[in-house]
């Protein structure tokens, strides 16, 4: 399951990919691109619905799109399955348990024709292979949560993320995926408490969580999460390459900041108008 906004660059690879699948369908988000010719031509089953968030788009994809087989694969346009992978797949679902609710698997980001190990901060877990009837997920700024019934199991081998669009495209969309970042943040905060416990958490996806909460709080957030992925985490071993996505996350962090401060003085001076 494959969901796409403006793909037709990206869809062409990422379906490449998955000749093993049974089914492959399309969730678009009414693009304005070949978008719909790609998927089509490929013999992919095409379905749109209006974008709301990640995990509302998912969420009516498992329940309104019909997939044949109950173990569905979630997929971005930018993202490739392996041949490792994909035969890892397909081994565990063979024997898989019954108290089994998905996997999660690690996603290697690629970038300028290679894999930026450490300035992407890997191992990043995601979970994408699941139950229709056991997960379902939950928007979380710009991106996802799930909720899963069952256990979590983990796959060995990674998954492919490769962004072909540019520089340009890739800014344009960090911009927009701050402002949701920033109000979900600004919710949060009011909301939920910070445990430092789960900094230390067994469970990867609570331990990322926990530290991307714990980064809200700090001050000079740009500043220290450029140290944190070019130094700490080894960005400086994938050379200029490095420095300079290490430099473009640090702009993220920095817009999501100004982004918070905005809606902050904006709704201080409505309050007081």
């Amino acid at each position: 399951m494959i969901f796409t906004l403006d793909e037709a660059v990206h869809l062409p690879s990422c379906i490449a990919t998955l000749q093993w699948c049974d089914e492959v369908i399309v969730v678009d988000s009414f693009s304005t691109d070949d978008t719909e010719a790609v998927a089509r031509a490929s013999g992919a089953r095409f379905v749109q619905h209006h974008f709301e968030g990640f995990g509302s788009q998912r969420n009516w994809a498992l329940e309104h799109a019909m997939p044949r087989h109950a173990w569905v694969l979630i997929l971005d346009a930018d993202e490739r399955v392996p041949t490792e992978l994909a035969g890892e797949i397909a081994a565990r679902l063979a024997s898989v348990s019954e108290e089994t609710g998905a996997f999660r698997v690690r996603r290697r980001f690629y970038m300028w024709g290679r894999w930026l190990r450490h300035s992407s901060l890997y191992p990043n877990w995601v979970v994408r292979l699941v139950h229709r009837d056991r997960v379902r997920y939950v928007n979380r700024g710009h991106a996802e949560t799930q909720e899963v019934r069952g256990q979590i199991e983990e796959l060995e081998h990674d998954l492919i993320d490769e962004n072909l669009k540019g520089i340009d495209e890739w800014f344009d969309r960090q911009g927009r995926y701050a402002r949701k970042e920033a109000d979900h943040e600004l919710a949060e905060e009011l909301r939920a408490r910070f445990h430092w416990r789960d900094v230390g958490a067994a469970d990867p996806l609570v331990r990322r969580a926990a530290l991307k909460r714990l980064s809200w709080r700090v001050p000079g957030r740009p500043l220290l999460y450029f140290f944190y992925s070019y130094v700490v985490r080894g960005g400086f071993r994938d050379g200029r390459d490095g420095l300079v996505f290490s430099l473009m996350k640090a702009v993220y962090q920095a817009m999501i900041v100004v982004k918070k401060y905005d809606a902050l003085r904006t709704r201080s001076s409505r309050s007081r108008g």
